[in-house]
């Protein structure tokens, strides 16, 4: 019969994603707004209790930067306080938790990959909202994996892909910041990867495994390094307008929210761990457009 796994956010990038990779390994009942509202985190509850999952995937989170600014008390209900209570309800049934983070929670300042002993220092309302959610899936117990992702992308929805696909369909000259940088990651991948680790190990095998891992895309580079890598890729590039990418400073673009300038994860903690590494995210790039 396999796993009970109850995936919440199934339309987002990620869980548009994990409901497909997920559906081998069990019965898979997948949720999102307005069927869950996370704007009243205790409402799950009820959801959690009927299903009784052995393994819950939140693919939740407020995930709009800028506007986190101006609706800080709404990030933190969907990122923080809804995975906390998730987190009580997964203690209770003796079920396994597996909560996706951000890079964001760091300030940028490092200077190298963060490892999961450095200390976070989020530098927006957004990045906030994610590490107090983490802090309170720690606090709580049980049995849980907290994976740091960064940069995360697909071709359904917004991501940097299809923006960049979309600018150079409207400009002939585009700027991309080139101090910016981090770890592009497939949603795909993260996906498969998260559905490889519960076909590979059993629950007590990860419940002996469980805590917070850095997991993205191999490598990384600036925003302008990683658009420079999408345009030869282009799948229709007949129809593109830009004949010049130019790089540029991120305080020619000034945003609500503060960005960290550096911060790309070491993911080695999860290899040494689970013997698994996502692909290079240049190969994980290729791999993306060729599926348009």
């Amino acid at each position: 019969m396999g796993l009970r796994i109850l995936l919440l956010g199934k339309n987002g990038q990620l869980g548009w994603e994990l409901h497909r990779c997920l559906q081998p390994l069990g019965l898979v009942r997948a949720f999102d707004y307005p069927e869950i509202d996370l704007r009243d985190p205790a409402s799950i509850r009820p959801l959690i209790r009927e299903i009784k999952p052995e393994v819950l995937v939140n693919a939740t989170a407020y995930t709009a930067v800028d506007r986190a600014e101006s609706e800080d008390d709404l990030a933190l209900q969907l990122n923080a306080e809804a995975p906390r209570v998730m987190a009580e309800e997964c203690t209770l049934l003796n079920c396994l938790l597996i909560h996706y983070s951000t890079d964001y929670v760091f300030d940028g300042t490092k200077g190298s990959p963060y490892t999961e002993e450095d200390l976070p220092n989020p530098l927006n309302q957004y990045g906030r909202s994610k590490w107090i959610g983490e802090q309170g899936i720690q606090e709580v117990g049980g049995t849980y994996l907290i994976f740091r992702t960064a940069w995360v992308y697909s071709l359904r929805g917004e991501s940097f892909v299809r923006k960049v696909l979309q600018w150079s369909r409207q400009q002939e000259t585009l700027r991309v910041v080139e101090d910016q940088i981090s770890n592009p990651t497939w949603a795909r991948m993260l996906a498969e990867i998260t559905a490889l680790l519960l076909a590979r190990y059993s629950l007590a095998e990860l419940a002996e495994r469980k805590g917070l891992y850095h997991l993205a895309g191999d490598g990384y580079c600036s925003r302008y390094e990683w658009a420079r890598a999408i345009l030869p890729l282009d799948p229709e590039p007949e129809g593109r307008l830009t004949r010049w990418l130019l790089p540029a400073k991120s305080t020619e673009f000034p945003t609500p929210a503060r960005r960290p300038l550096f911060s790309a994860l070491n993911c080695d903690r999860f290899v040494a761990t689970f013997g698994l590494r996502l692909p290079p995210w240049q190969e994980a790039l290729k791999l993306a457009l060729d599926a348009l």
